[in-house]
């Protein structure tokens, strides 16, 4: 292995002319500094492997840029500094990503009402219908024909056989009249 600096410079020249036998060397030479140094980060051998070959392999491609103002190693360590901080990034950016995706999911609502939603429900209805039982027959039925049967008023009218606007009006009746039912009940 070579550590000399004026035998790096020359490996480094050759290297700019894409002598493959001077990245060779160059790669032996600083291979096991790179990798210690990202096994230092990571702690997990295929990755700081894959991280120390990506290392090598952008400082090659960007050996023209090199500054002998430095020592080389100096350079590839803040090269494969800058790659770990990359991969840093991407892996909280799949994680983000990821529970945003299963936060979206969470956001899909269910309209199924829970057990003590439908016990609500259920009681609720059960007490609406005593109310409704209060009130006279065709005003039940009106109530019924509109909310529970989910008729239009041209169905209503065709069933009762009666004309739309006294549908309207004995239904806006009976609301009315249910209402004052439910209010003097929640009174007493």
């Amino acid at each position: 292995m070579v550590k000399k600096n004026n035998d790096i410079a020359d490996l480094i020249a050759k290297a700019r002319k894409k002598d493959q036998k001077a990245f060779n060397t160059l790669l032996n030479t600083y291979w096991s500094d790179v990798y210690r140094f990202q096994l230092s980060k990571i702690e997990d051998e295929d990755e700081a492997e894959d991280i120390t070959i990506k290392t090598f392999s952008k400082a090659f491609d960007k050996i023209d840029l090199y500054n002998e103002s430095y020592n080389f190693k100096t350079w590839l360590i803040s090269i494969s500094k800058n790659i770990f901080l990359d991969h840093l990034r991407k892996q909280r950016t799949e994680t983000i990503s990821i529970d945003k995706k299963e936060s979206e999911a969470y956001k899909i609502s269910d309209e199924t009402p829970s057990a003590e939603d439908q016990l609500i429900i259920d009681q609720n209805l059960a007490q609406l219908l005593n109310y409704l039982k209060q009130l006279k027959p065709h005003y039940q039925e009106i109530i019924n024909l509109r909310y529970f049967r989910e008729m239009s008023y041209k169905e209503m009218a065709e069933v009762l056989k009666e004309p739309i606007g006294n549908i309207k009006i004995k239904l806006s009746r009976a609301k009315k009249l249910l209402a004052e039912i439910i209010k003097k009940s929640t009174e007493s």
